[in-house]
């Protein structure tokens, strides 16, 4: 199978814990305590997957200053695309409260738009990963379905608050786990035989977009829900992603 096509197969994968979420959101009534403390796991997954998946391999093939350019770059450009979409009634997105009732039906491109905006970057870094030659990453792959479904978990159950049919949650996150694959897809049709400065380069650009979007959507509703418990649980999750990024070493 050509390494474009297993690239996007991946990222469905790693997508599809979104549309799980949402179901989830649906078929349990789950308190929003217990949904904000996945939350928080599912950030303290990320954040690991940032910071040695992304950072610190990146570091080693490409040296300091293609990180510290990329991280820059994607936070840059994260930052404006999600002002722009919360100008329009997208801040809300993955929150797991009443939030979502008063952005009204207008918001509901606003919260697509935003949510795709979420996930290119980590799908096309999964993409990117197999041209390395040593297949999947597990750690990455780990990290990005388990923090996607705390994030299809909170944004659904705010929807589904908010009035929004079943239809519109599971079309919504259906379409963005297909639009993740074709992200994934592309990152690895278009980078084949790129220089690995290249591709630490991607690389960065993707943890700087994850690490803001981590700090503007994902982090202040895993505190606002349940102050207490999110630090230790954010520490859990990014201490099973560390032991997933390093088994077999040593």
């Amino acid at each position: 199978m050509p390494i474009w096509a297993s690239a996007g197969l991946w990222g469905l994968l790693g997508a599809s814990s979104l549309v799980l979420g949402a179901a989830t959101a649906f078929l349990l009534n789950m308190p929003r305590s217990v949904t904000a403390g996945i939350m928080s796991f599912g950030c303290g997954v990320l954040i690991s997957a940032v910071a040695y998946d992304l950072l610190e391999d990146g570091f080693q093939e490409g040296g300091i200053w293609p990180i510290v350019a990329g991280a820059m770059a994607g936070s840059l450009v994260y930052t404006v695309a999600d002002w722009l979409v919360s100008r329009n009634g997208g801040q809300n997105r993955k929150r797991s409260g009443d939030q979502q009732k008063k952005q009204g039906e207008g918001g509901g491109l606003a919260i697509a738009i935003g949510s795709l905006l979420d996930g290119i970057p980590e799908s096309v870094v999964l993409g990117v990963g197999l041209l390395a030659g040593n297949g999947v990453s597990i750690a990455m792959l780990a990290a990005i379905f388990l923090s996607n479904f705390p994030e299809g978990l909170s944004s659904a159950a705010g929807m589904k608050r908010a009035g929004r049919s079943k239809l519109y949650v599971f079309g919504l996150w259906l379409v963005i786990a297909v639009l993740s694959a074709l992200s994934s897809l592309a990152g690895a049709a278009l980078l084949g035989g790129a220089a690995p400065q290249v591709l630490a380069t991607v690389n960065a650009v993707a943890a700087g977009a994850l690490l803001t979007m981590l700090v503007n959507t994902m982090i202040p509703e895993a505190v606002e829900a349940d102050h207490n418990a999110s630090g230790l649980l954010a520490v859990a999750g990014l201490l099973v992603a560390f032991s997933l990024s390093n088994l077999g070493a040593g």
